[in-house]
Parts: structure tokens; sequence; C-alpha cells
């Protein structure tokens, strides 16, 4: 494909060769630092040696912890009911471009600090979505100095986010005033040679923070709605358990706590990442020979998992494996007992840090949402995958909707 040999592990069993394997036996750099460079900058993520980048993502887990995620859900319920009110008591909307935009207002909030947040008006919501631009099959395939114009949109877009941060991070230092979030932990860290993160680097991994999972969150949230509004059995058993665990105020300002108990909720959202992960395919760049089974892929091949496809495995997902069940994950230890059957967010050295965060998010948002709308599919329209684009989006992701009726 593209002049490039691509070979494929499937399966569990041989997906451990990626995910149980060194950078210098497949290597991720090579692969994703066109993707990623312009749109971070230089000197985080995949632009650094992997010892670097492996520091950068420890600091980054410190803002990602269970005290944080405590401060994080009243945030997202705020932004959540504020954000739609604007839909009115019942309509048609794009559940995608709701959902994008929302998750891009309650990611900044809760990982950029409250003084990027008030900056997000349409003007620095264009920017992300032109930064966000840059994750195309184009970066991918050609380099980054060629001036297509997703390219030059993207490039504008950087320069000017990072100018927000950087007046953001002075105002940070001039005034001494420490805030209790992800600035400023990363303005506080130093890497374990004593030196602190420059303003370019805390800027970067800001901004990857946020775009690296924009996509995942927003596509995975517009497809749990697609996938509730198919089943109003299953949708109604969301909403009866948001009753038992808020009571019937729609207005109820949950915690952290209690998105733990939403276990319906939490199986559902397992399920649609089961069957509509994000990242269709992981890829590391071959550096050695890698022998398996009898086979040797040779340097120079980029070695690939799919999610999509381990995860709908006939031997591991019967019965059905494309039918969307969450009672699969009544029992955790099912698909918890082969390590590589279930990965939405990767595995190994490279598993996604934003994981626990996604999942406060997501659940939190749609607490908030089952409990004011009842969604219906328009006409019976399932929307199909999207497979132009690098992530599993919703093709005419349309939804129905109605605010729910309050009990007398």
């Amino acid at each position: 494909m593209v002049g490039q040999t691509f070979t494929y592990l499937i399966g569990p069993d041989s997906s451990a060769l990626m995910f149980n394997s060194k950078n210098d036996q497949l290597n991720a750099e090579e692969v994703y630092a066109n993707l990623t460079v312009p749109v971070f900058g230089k000197g985080v993520a995949y632009d650094v040696p992997n010892p670097v980048f492996l520091e950068q993502k420890k600091i980054l887990k410190m803002g990602l912890n269970i005290s944080q995620f405590r401060k994080h859900v009243p945030i997202i319920i705020e932004e959540t009911q504020e954000y739609f009110k604007r839909w009115g008591d019942k309509g048609e909307r794009d559940l995608f471009v709701a959902l994008s935009e929302l998750i891009i207002l309650t990611a900044s909030r809760c990982l950029h600090g409250k003084e990027i947040r008030s900056m997000l008006d349409e003007r620095v919501a264009q920017l992300y979505a032109d930064l966000d631009g840059g994750f195309t099959p184009l970066a991918w395939l050609f380099p980054s100095w060629i001036p297509f114009p997703s390219f030059l949109k993207r490039d504008r877009a950087h320069l000017e986010v990072k100018k927000i941060f950087y007046k953001v991070i002075k105002q940070r230092r001039d005034s001494q005033e420490e805030a209790d979030d992800m600035l400023q932990i990363l303005i506080d860290s130093k890497y374990k040679n004593g030196k602190h993160l420059t303003d370019e680097e805390i800027a970067g991994m800001c901004i990857g923070l946020l775009l690296a999972g924009q996509h995942t969150s927003s596509t995975t949230s517009a497809w749990l709605g697609f996938f509730l509004a198919q089943n109003k059995q299953l949708q109604e058993s969301c909403y009866g358990e948001q009753q038992c665990i808020c009571g019937e105020d729609p207005e109820h300002i949950i915690d952290y706590d209690e998105t733990k108990e939403m276990t319906v909720l939490d199986r559902c959202l397992k399920e649609t990442l089961r069957l509509r992960p994000p990242i269709m395919t992981m890829m590391r760049m071959a550096k050695v020979p890698l022998s398996y089974k009898g086979y040797t892929i040779p340097p120079g091949h980029q070695v690939c998992v799919s999610p999509t496809v381990n995860q709908c495995l006939d031997e591991k997902w019967s019965p059905d494996p494309k039918a969307f069940n969450p009672d699969r994950f009544l029992d955790e230890n099912a698909h918890n007992s082969e390590k590589f059957s279930y990965i939405p967010f990767g595995a190994g050295r490279h598993r996604c840090i934003g994981e626990n965060f996604a999942y406060v998010q997501i659940k939190t948002i749609w607490s908030v949402l089952l409990r004011t709308f009842e969604f219906d599919l328009v006409d019976g329209h399932f929307p199909p995958v999207n497979y132009a684009t690098m992530i599993h989006t919703p093709t005419n992701p349309i939804i129905r909707y109605r605010l729910r009726q309050k009990s007398q």
C-alpha cells in the first residue's frame, strides 16, 4: 500500500509481538511523527527520544488522577448543561458535531485551566479545528512542508494556539499564584535531570493532550448515542440507572463516585469501544527482523494491530461478535484473561494515558444527556462508518431528540 508493506498481527497471541516489543525493535516515532509533530510542535511526543517521551507521559499522568477527576466531574456537568440548552425541547441535530464541540470545551477547561477556557471563543475553536485538520491521511503520506491548504491552516493555527499558551504561562509565572490543574503541574514539573519544561514543551504537551483525546472521545460519545437510540430498551435501562443514582431531579450534580456506580452505562461504553474502536489500526516500524511461529517480519515493514478486527473475532467474542451486547462485560475477567483481545486504548508502553479521563468525561456527559433527552434514530437510519477518515467516525450522524417529561 502506497509503496510500503504492512504486516497485520491478528488475534491476541500475535498482537503480543507488537505490544510487548521494545522501541528499538518496533518503532512508533517513524510512523506517527509526520502526523503529530506539525500539530503538537517540536520537543514533545514523537519528536523526542523514547525515554524523554516516557518521562513526559509520566508528568502528564500526574494530572490524570482520581483527585483531579473529582474536580472535573462538576465542571463537565456545567459545560454539558450549558451547551445543550441551545438544543431546545425537540428536533434533529448532528450529534457528532455537537459532541466534538463539547469534548473540546470540557477537556480544555479540565486540562488547560480556566484562563485557556475563557479564551475559547469561536475564533479559538476554529484554530483547534484547523489544528485537528492536520490529522489526515495526507499528513501521514506526505512531508509536512508541502503547501496543501489543510497543512497551511494547521501551521497557522499551531502558531496562534502556541501564542495563547505562552501568554497564559507567562501570567502564571509572573503572578506566582499556583492553580491546581494540569497546566500548573506542567509549569512546576521537572525532568529527572532537574531541568524544568520549557514553555514550548508545556504548550505542545497541552495541545497533544487535548487533541489526542478529541478524536477518540467525540467519536465514541457519538457512537454510544446511536447505539442507545437504536435500542430503546437499553436506553431506558441506562435512564433507570440514572434515576436510581441521581433521583428524579434532572439537575442533580453527580460526583465522581456516582460515575463509578453507573455500571449499565459503563458496559454500554465498553461495548461501543469494542464495536467502534476510534483507532482502526495501530502501527510500528520494524527495525530488526521479528520472528513469530515460523514467520519472519523483515525490517522496513509497518507492523500493525487492528482493534477493529481483534475485537470482533469469532473465537473470542462469540456468539454474534458484530452485535451490540453490553452484557458481554458483566464478567470483566472473561475479557481480561487474554491480554490483547480488547485494546481500544492500545496496550504496552504506548497505551493511551487518557483512558481513565475519557471514561469519566464520556460517562458524565451521557449522565446529563440521558436525564435530559430521549433519543431516536431518524427514520431508522443507523449511521454507517466513514472509512475515508483515520478515525471510525459516523456518516451523516443526525439524531432525533426530545426533552424528557418530568415526573409529576
